[in-house]
């Protein structure tokens, strides 16, 4: 089983302590840095590159900002934001700036070493207990005017959200259609354009929202969705 690399940042030395701990004991993992600022995240990330960063919200410094920036230049770092922040407005917001999974501090430990694998698939994880909120809110904010407007997709942009609507990772959809992964990640930036999706989550619920297993019409529009089975 391959390793995967951890970065830590948190200015709670209790919870840096308890969280590196965990990763000590848990198999696979390897804690290679911690911090305790947002410029923390961006300088360790630089250094280490690590499969992910999990980090607080709550620190000095501009958290989101630092998210953002790592997203842009380091893409293979996945990013899981774990606070104690329980607002569905914070949980979007870390969610567009890039984070891939939002974990709350209340969870149990598995919780969190789910959350990892869970982003170091291609996918977004958010608590169980709060994913519900999570979705609602963005179904009542941006997305509500995406279901009343007519979306046209080409012929492979509307495979690739049959795929990602059955819970396939981006590696999985470039093996099924015979394409780079590289030119999956090109495709799901158009399609969070013409969705007015913010991050892979949304491109979900925007999917879900325009009704059921999408079909390519004239000029590669689709109509419905059946429910993904990505892990939130």
């Amino acid at each position: 089983m391959s390793t995967v690399s951890i970065a830590l940042v948190d200015d709670h030395p209790l919870m840096v302590e308890a969280v590196a701990a965990l990763f000590s004991r848990a198999p696979g993992f390897h804690l290679l840095a911690t911090g305790t600022t947002a410029s923390d995240v961006i300088d360790i990330c630089a250094r280490h590159k690590p499969d992910v960063l999990v980090s607080d919200l709550s620190m000095s410094g501009n958290v989101y900002a630092a998210i953002a920036t790592v997203v842009k230049n380091i893409p293979t770092t996945k990013i899981v934001a774990f606070t104690a922040a329980t607002g569905v407005d914070t949980a979007i917001r870390a969610l567009d700036a890039g984070a891939n999974g939002y974990v709350l501090k209340g969870s149990n430990s598995s919780e969190l070493l789910q959350a990892i694998d869970c982003v170091r698939r291609g996918e977004t994880y958010i608590t169980q207990n709060f994913a519900s909120q999570v979705i609602a809110a963005l179904r009542d904010t941006s997305l509500r005017r995406i279901a009343a407007e007519a979306v046209n997709l080409t012929i492979r942009e509307t495979q690739i959200v049959r795929l990602l609507l059955r819970g396939q990772t981006n590696k999985e959809i470039a093996i099924a259609l015979k394409i780079s992964e590289k030119t999956v990640k090109h495709y799901m930036t158009i399609l969070m354009q013409k969705l007015h999706a913010r991050n892979r989550l949304e491109v979900v619920i925007a999917a879900q929202k325009l009704g059921d297993e999408p079909t390519v019409g004239p000029v590669g529009g689709f109509a419905r969705s059946t429910a993904p089975s990505f892990a939130v």
